[in-house]
């Protein structure tokens, strides 16, 4: 599936989360959501990026946005991952990467001459109408939660 443009409709999903639960992107219509795609947990990247969206998370519910971390990792992975850390973030499980490729972020990479196929670390802002109201393409982890942050304040009625 080609990528996502800004104001198509998201694409719904409902995926297991850590905790044992699941969350779905419909539940949330109404709100700003934050959608960041990683490849996955515990590595530093990652981590990085976890971490900033979770120190931020207070700002976040002030701009009357939730974020949700995506990545092919298991949701007992997840739990892990949020222990370790103490995030606050809900982490989603996509196993079969088929929101991933809903979404377009399931890509061909390559590392060290071996191609293979993963997450290409994109964030997407969700408007509350269900609409795409931004995306970061190839995000690179330093100062973007900050970024995303801003785009969803400036969202806020």
């Amino acid at each position: 599936m080609s990528d996502l443009a800004q104001g198509a409709p998201a694409p719904d999903f409902t995926l297991p989360r850590d905790g044992g639960t699941t969350i779905q992107l419909s539940a949330h219509k109404g709100k700003t959501v934050v959608l960041y795609f990683y490849p996955k947990d515990d590595t530093s990247g990652c981590t990085a990026e976890a971490i900033d969206f979770t120190a931020k998370a207070q700002d976040f519910d002030a701009a009357d946005a939730i974020v949700i971390g995506i990545s092919p990792d298991s949701a007992a992975r997840h739990d892990k991952f949020v222990r370790k850390y103490a995030l606050t973030v809900a982490l989603a499980a996509d196993e079969d990467h088929a929101v991933c490729e809903a979404y377009g972020v399931w890509k061909e990479k390559s590392m060290y001459g071996k191609k293979y196929m993963g997450v290409e670390r994109t964030t997407f802002l969700v408007a509350p109408d269900g609409t795409i109201a931004r995306v970061w393409p190839k995000v690179k982890v330093e100062g973007h939660a900050q970024d995303v942050l801003d785009a969803a304040k400036a969202l806020k009625p």
